[in-house]
């Protein structure tokens, strides 16, 4: 296993002055699997061919147990990178593509012989070494490029975009694939998504990068229940944004004062909390209970949006469709907002 530290990795391409990527530093533990998450053109997949050895750094490094890779070559630095498409060779087999890396560092045949076959068993395509890659699923092509990366035994996995290619169904099963293959082998791994619902059901900590900066690195839960700050929440789909101030453990807002968890920060901030932690009906102790008008209600199949309107404001709770079949619009109702659901950033 191996452990990787990134020391304020910065890039900036010819011709722009404005860093793709800006002072990006992550600890990831070995055996770790980590996510780099954002959108299109924020600098993740830019860290990540740094990492690779595709790119080169305007400044910062990168260290491998402690080493410094940045003068290695990309194939000495025992990093393997999967991308999106799947780069397969056309005309070799499966098992030759698999393969393939075993016999550049001259793997006797027997041994690579076994070592396809128990890889092939591994990634649930045992009968398809003799096909070739034209033969194969979108789906089936992605377990042989990560069959082929895996093979190798690298000391760091680089996974770039693996399943935007692939239809939702296959997704599903492709990213529990990856993940129950990485905790085997105690792989340290490195994804780059878009997803926020894949990076936080496949990794063990996030790094949310923005216009190029580190915005926040967490565990996946903390996205959603203590964000960073607003765009944090906003890009996890958060959609309830109050100004306001924190004192003494309540908040003051056009809502009236609510009661925040005890480790709230003091001073003037905006509240946030998640539509489908609004809670319909009155609370046991009366905490936090407002008093709601319904302006739309939207059915979204599995569950039902509300836009509530709490004396001016408008606020979005997301509800199961069951229990609010009989209400419509212009209908007054009773919510609360769990104190424990409850952050201001």
């Amino acid at each position: 296993m191996t452990h990787v530290r990134i020391d304020d990795l910065t890039k900036i391409y010819p011709g722009s002055t404005t860093p793709a990527l800006d002072h990006l530093s992550l600890d990831i533990g070995s055996g770790e699997l980590i996510a780099l998450l954002g959108p299109s053109g924020c600098g993740k997949t830019t860290a990540m061919k740094m990492i690779a050895g595709l790119l080169e750094p305007s400044a910062g490094d990168i260290r491998f147990d402690d080493r410094s890779i940045l003068r290695d070559k990309p194939e000495h630095r025992g990093a393997v990178m999967v991308f999106q498409n799947h780069l397969l060779f056309p005309y070799m087999s499966v098992a030759e593509n698999v393969g393939f890396g075993l016999k550049m560092r001259r793997t006797a045949p027997a041994e690579i012989t076994r070592r396809v076959a128990d890889m092939l068993e591994r990634v649930k395509l045992p009968d398809m070494g003799a096909r070739k890659p034209a033969a194969l699923s979108g789906g089936q092509q992605q377990r042989v490029a990560l069959a082929r990366a895996l093979i190798v035994e690298p000391d760091v996995l680089l996974l770039d975009e693996p399943l935007s290619n692939l239809d939702a169904h296959l997704r599903f099963d492709m990213r529990d694939l990856i993940r129950d293959l990485q905790r085997d082998m105690a792989i340290t791994t490195i994804l780059v998504t878009h997803d926020q619902e894949e990076a936080v059901v496949m990794a063990d900590r996030v790094a949310l990068i923005l216009e190029g900066r580190l915005i926040q690195y967490d565990r996946p839960d903390a996205f959603y229940k203590r964000p960073a700050n607003e765009a944090t929440a906003r890009f996890f789909g958060g959609r309830n944004f109050i100004p306001g101030m924190s004192c003494d453990g309540s908040f003051d807002s056009a809502l009236g004062r609510l009661i925040l968890p005890k480790d709230v920060a003091t001073g003037p901030g905006t509240l946030t909390f998640r539509p489908e932690n609004v809670r319909l009906g009155m609370p046991a102790d009366g905490t936090n209970m407002l008093s709601a008008q319904i302006v739309d209600v939207v059915f979204l199949g599995s569950q039902t949006r509300l836009t509530l309107r709490v004396k001016d404001t408008l606020l979005e709770a997301i509800v199961n469709p069951n229990d609010v079949q009989a209400l419509a619009p212009g209908d007054t109702l009773s919510i609360h907002l769990p104190q424990s659901a409850l952050w201001v950033v």
